[in-house]
């Protein structure tokens, strides 16, 4: 009886061997799927898919869905939009995880064009940052300009003054970069004295339109851009304070990323996207979005040759090279 049960159990191992024998050789477990390749990369986007990391004020006030609603209509193209802050969206271009990127923040953009990530850079609109906060005003900074309501604000924040927060974006996006150079420019230094300075000041980490919910709640002042700000108004008691200072204009750019870098990004969808945008059709559907809503645009076009002179510095008009 021991005997037939070891030829038994020694058939079994045998039988397990040569399966284990048979998998290895092919790779694929019995009724399993095939096992990757570590060295397999997951195949490019189709040619009808753009993605497209984007600041997430575009995002917060519609205008997204509106261009990829006439966009997609018009050509088929598949656009993918990642909301995200502006030095978020460019970090993840820098990956090679898009094909373009719209963003506002004209120092972090060069940054980016320099490192040779970025190609053909065309900007497309602007509007205006603007200050708001509690219609009590605690800080008392209607009627200064930006730079002096950032100073203001600082003093009677680190006084401990009744009713003074500032709430941050704190995500290093666009508006957290703007808010940055005004610090600066009132005379601070933003991770010296700024950063945990006390309880007045208050880092939210999210996108524009939770901060200012955020700020909503603590009835504080907060940089927001203008157009984040009407789309959010019927939620708000905020009110705006400080508004088209000098210092508060808004620029949004488009940007390719470069093919040279990464191979597999849509190149030509990129470039196509952004001419349509610079053609007339693209400029007139920015510059009308937002009129029935709220009276005004969101959003006002760039054109030639305003754009290509102060404060714009940039080129709104010439037609992107498109690859073959």
């Amino acid at each position: 009886m021991k005997t037939n049960v070891a030829i038994l159990s020694a058939g079994a191992v045998s039988i397990l061997f040569i399966l284990a024998l048979a998998i290895g050789c092919t790779g694929t477990a019995p009724g399993g799927n095939e096992t990757p390749n570590a060295t397999t990369t997951a195949p490019a986007a189709g040619a009808n898919v753009l993605k497209i990391a984007t600041t997430t004020s575009l995002e917060n006030t519609g205008l997204l869905a509106e261009l990829e609603r006439v966009y997609e209509n018009e050509t088929g193209m598949d656009l993918q939009f990642i909301a995200q802050g502006t030095g978020q969206s460019l970090d993840t271009a820098r990956r090679g995880d898009v094909d373009l990127v719209l963003v506002h923040a004209p120092a972090l953009e060069q940054q980016f064009i320099d490192e040779g990530y970025g190609i053909d850079p065309r900007c497309i609109a602007y509007n205006y940052f603007i200050i708001v906060g509690p219609k009590e005003d605690p800080a008392g900074i209607k009627n200064m300009s930006a730079v002096e309501a950032f100073r203001a604000i600082y003093i009677a924040g680190t006084n401990k003054t009744a009713g003074v927060v500032f709430v941050s974006r704190g995500d290093n996006s666009g508006t957290h970069a703007q808010e940055k150079a005004l610090w600066k420019e009132a005379g601070y230094n933003y991770t010296e004295d700024i950063l945990d300075s006390g309880a007045w000041y208050v880092e939210a980490g999210k996108g524009m339109g939770d901060t200012l919910i955020l700020a909503n709640e603590k009835k504080a002042y907060v940089l927001t851009d203008e157009g984040t700000y009407l789309s959010f108004a019927d939620r708000l008691s905020l009110v705006p304070v400080i508004t088209e200072s000098t210092e508060l204009m808004n620029r949004y750019s488009a940007i390719a990323v470069n093919p040279a870098k990464y191979p597999g990004v849509n190149a030509k969808g990129a470039a196509d996207f952004i001419n349509w945008l610079i053609s007339d059709e693209g400029k007139q559907l920015i510059g009308d979005f937002g009129k029935a809503e709220f009276g005004k645009p969101l959003f006002v076009p760039l054109y030639a040759p305003e754009c290509t002179q102060p404060p714009f510095n940039c080129t709104c008009a010439e037609p992107v090279p498109t690859p073959a």
